[in-house]
């Protein structure tokens, strides 16, 4: 069963990154490795080229919304907030 999960941060905060984003995952560990990128996985390795988010998912919040539809998929972001400048 799929799952939506707002995602936030706090520690990457300023002009061109996000804030938040709600996703699609199976449960909330895995909902927090999803990047903003549209990678899953080690933020490390991925913050690298992309310096939008926070540096692991121990740095994320997860908050769950509720059940997905069901034509989505597991790691998919629904919306996103982006602070461009």
């Amino acid at each position: 069963m799929l799952h939506l999960y707002l995602l936030q941060q706090d520690e990457s905060t300023g002009y061109d990154t996000y804030d938040s984003m709600v996703v699609v995952a199976v449960a909330e560990e895995e909902a927090k490795r999803i990047h903003p990128s549209g990678k899953i996985g080690d933020f490390p390795e991925i913050n690298r080229t992309y310096l939008t988010w926070a540096s692991s998912p121990d740095h994320v919040q997860a908050t769950w919304i509720g059940l997905a539809a069901t034509n989505l998929t597991a790691g998919e972001i629904v919306c996103a907030s982006f602070n461009a400048g």
